[in-house]
C-alpha cells in the first residue's frame, strides 16, 4: 500500500517528525469526493515514494487532529515539511492538478 493511516495518537511521530514531506489527506468513509481522491493520492504515493509520504487521517475516528488543524471541509489535503504545514488543497482534484500544486515537494 502506498499510503499510511495516521491517528491522533501517532500524528506527531508519522507527520510532524518525518524526515521527508508528508501529504496528509483528511477524509471520511461517507465522503464521496474523498473516495474520488483516494486513488489519486495512492498514485502519488507510489509514483513519488522516494520524495514524500502520503498519509490518511479519518476525521471521524480522529477528531482531535482534525480540530487542531481547523478541518471544516473534506477532502482537505495538507503538505507538512519539517513539522510545518506548507501547502493546502481542498476538494477532489485529478492527478495532474495535484502534481502541479505540490510540485515543490514532489520533484
Amino acid at each position: 500500500m502506498s499510503t499510511i493511516d495516521v491517528t491522533d495518537q501517532d500524528f506527531q511521530e508519522k507527520v510532524i517528525d518525518s524526515d521527508k514531506p508528508v501529504i496528509v489527506d483528511f477524509w471520511a468513509v461517507w465522503c464521496g469526493p474523498c473516495r474520488q481522491l483516494s486513488p489519486v493520492l495512492e498514485e502519488i504515493g507510489e509514483k513519488y515514494s522516494e520524495k514524500v509520504t502520503v498519509a490518511k487521517v479519518n476525521v471521524d475516528d480522529n477528531p482531535g487532529i482534525a480540530a487542531q488543524y481547523g478541518i471544516t471541509s473534506i477532502p482537505t489535503v495538507f503538505v507538512f515539511q519539517d513539522g510545518e504545514k506548507v501547502a493546502t488543497s481542498v476538494g477532489a482534484k485529478p492527478l495532474h492538478v495535484l502534481e502541479k500544486e505540490f510540485a515543490d515537494y514532489l520533484n
